[in-house]
Parts: structure tokens; sequence; C-alpha cells
């Protein structure tokens, strides 16, 4: 009995000596950023449950998101904790632990965003319901980055972005556009009502379709749910906002080829897209399993790539900041509003949108993602290209 007693306390002691271990690498580890375990400055965390040490060591970036999400730690400013994070590349220090691997294996051997699959990311996140996005954007439901040029407002803001791609493809009365990814119509209901476009609006997402009928409704748009490698025919001008990021790397030549074919002799695209500052063939495994399934951001070099030999790149527009003012603004609108959604979500998913919506405006912060407006013509603009940066 003392030697099985012996053995126990031998066993105890390890396990406390681990755990200490543990904490004290992590302590280590977040000090490299300033930030301290139980501190009291608003980015620093506040730790719950001790297995949070051994259990965000051996996961990295997921572990560490679904740890917040059980509630395992807590921050009052988490933008501010990531942008320490990543500012210091601190996630890239981290080893890589199975789930990423196979990650990434997978994004290599498997097109996970061949057009079969084109549906997934409307089911799992689009379609999360039209009230909590109703009650986090604007109001004409714009879920891109926002133009804050001189802007007090989220709702000024976005009405700038629109209007700015508006003057930045030349959009005139009687043209036909498609927009291809376009949400819940807000850049589709702008073009038709301010400039008397004809609109074809294409979105993987049966809410954003249902919402964006009705919203249009006696407007010369018509809203299809589709793919766009199911677009046919040809328009005057093209726009792809905030959609490119589901496109995947295996399929950017034929995304480009098909803005290509689509577009008339002396037509103009634009295309908006979150972009990150290296190649890449995944994102961040908590915001692939949580947020964005199936998702990738492309870099300045497979963008060149892809379109190299289809089109000319008139204007490369980068204002990746003002994604980080956008997401604040919808975080903000979110806590507000919180009172009103948590009759349908649970309080884990309170935690987890909070931390995507933090999380990704540090990214912006950070210059670790990027946002960039890119201007394409089809054999280049006589006489050059005219890039707008105010209205």
């Amino acid at each position: 009995m003392e030697r099985a007693e012996n053995g126990f306390q031998r066993r105890s002691l390890a396990a406390a000596l681990s755990k200490s271990s543990a904490q004290e690498a992590v302590e280590d580890v977040f000090a490299r950023i300033d930030v301290r375990l139980n501190g009291e400055r608003p980015w620093d965390i506040r730790v719950h449950n001790p297995d949070f040490y051994n259990r965000v060591l051996a996961g990295g970036s997921l572990a560490l998101g679904e740890s917040f999400m059980d509630g395992w730690w807590s921050c009052q400013a988490l933008d501010q904790f990531f942008d320490r994070l990543l500012r210091a590349r601190l996630d890239r220090q981290v080893p890589k632990n199975r789930h990423l691997l196979w990650q990434i294996a997978k994004a290599k051997i498997i097109n996970q965003q061949r057009k079969s699959r084109a549906g997934v990311i409307g089911e799992r996140h689009y379609d999360l319901g039209n009230r909590l996005f109703g009650l986090m954007l604007d109001k004409r439901m714009n879920y891109s980055c926002a133009y804050w040029d001189d802007a007090q407002t989220l709702d000024e803001a976005q009405k700038k972005k629109l209007e700015l791609i508006c003057r930045k493809i030349g959009l005139q009365t009687g043209m036909t556009v498609v927009d291809i990814g376009c949400g819940w119509g807000g850049f589709a209901k702008w073009a038709a009502e301010k400039y008397g476009a004809r609109v074809l609006g294409l979105t993987v997402s049966r809410e954003q379709a249902e919402y964006a009928r009705e919203d249009c409704r006696g407007l010369d748009v018509t809203i299809e749910l589709k793919d766009y490698r199911e677009l046919r025919g040809r328009f005057d001008r093209i726009v792809s906002i905030g959609m490119m990021e589901h496109v995947g790397r295996k399929n950017y030549r034929t995304y480009m080829k098909i803005l290509c074919r689509c577009m008339k002799a002396g037509g103009v695209c634009l295309v908006q897209t979150i972009a990150g500052n290296t190649s890449v063939s995944t994102i961040d495994p908590w915001i692939e399993r949580y947020i964005f399934p199936n998702s990738m951001l492309p870099s300045a070099r497979q963008i060149a790539s892809a379109s190299e030999g289809l089109m000319v790149i008139e204007d490369w527009h980068s204002f990746g900041p003002h994604y980080d003012k956008t997401l604040m603004a919808w975080h903000r609108n979110f806590i507000r509003n919180w009172e009103h959604l948590k009759d349908i979500y649970d309080e884990r998913f309170f935690r987890m949108w909070s931390y995507y919506l933090l999380c990704c405006a540090a990214s912006f912060r950070a210059r670790r993602n990027q946002l960039w407006q890119i201007v394409f013509s089809k054999g280049g603009l006589r006489g050059g290209y005219h890039y707008p940066r105010s209205v």
C-alpha cells in the first residue's frame, strides 16, 4: 500500500512539474510580445483553466482559438493581444502540429475549392442567418472592407467604397455588369439605383440570394444562385468584391480566364480581395475550421501570374488598414446587438465570433493581411487609365 501511495505521489509530482513547465514555456513565449499571464493590462490574458498551457503548446493556433471558445482564457482587448502576436510573427515560431501539416498536405493534393464544393462556404458561413449579418453590417449589408476616406460612420464608409468602385470601372447608364460573389446585393442595388446599370449578381448562399432578390425588387437586377464557373455571356463591366478569397490557388488561372472571357472588348474588371504577403496553400487552421472553410488568401505573385497574358493590370490600390476599422465597427455592432441574437446563438458562438472579428482586425493592423482593389482591362485601355482615390 505504501509503495502504491509513493507511486501515486511520484506521478502527481511529475504532472505538477509538467504543468509548471508548460506554464513557464507559455509565459516565456508571451513575454516576448509584452503579454503577461493574468496581468491587468487590456492586452494581457487571464487563464481560467490550468490545462490551457499544455493544450496551446501542443495545438498551436487551433488550440488557442478553441480554448478561448471553451472559456479557458479571456482577454479584455483581443485585437491588441493579436496585434502584438502577429507583428512579432509569433505564429510562425510555433511548431506545426499534425492538424496543420495535414491541412497543408491536403491542400497540395486536393482541389478543395472545386465546383462540387462551391456551396460549402455558403452553407457554413454566409447562411448563418440574415439577422446576425443585418445587425452587424451597415444598412446596405456590405460584408467587405469599407473605404474610410473622410468617413465618420460605417454606413458612410461603405457608401464611399461602392461609389469608388463605380468610378474606378467608369460605370455608365445602360451598361451591363456582373457582380461575382454579390453577397446581399449591396453593390448591385447601388449600381442599378445610382447609375442605371443592368446588373447580374452571383452567389453560392441561399440566404444571400433570397435577401438580395427582395432588396433589389423593382430594379434591373438579377440574382442567381450560381458558382462563378457557371457564368456565361459577356459584360461591359465585371466586379468581384471579397470573393477571390474563396477561389483557391488551384483555380486562380481558371478564375482569371472566366473574367477575361466574360469581359467585352474595351471592358473593365475590378477585383477586391483580402491578400497575404506571401504565397501560401492554406489559411490559419482555426479560421479554416470555424469561419471560412476551403478559403485561401492570394498573394501578389499568384494574382499577377494567374492574370498574365489574359488581362492588363491598370491599377492596384492597397488600403488594408481600412479593414481594421471596418472589422472593429462590425465587432461593436455585434456586441451592441447581442441581446437580439442570443436567443439564436449560444455563448460559445459569441466567443467564437468575437475572436474571429478581433483577430482579423489585428491581422490588418499588423499588416500581415492586405486589402487590394485591382483593376484589369482586356488588352489595355487606349490613352491609359484614370485612377480615382477619393469620392
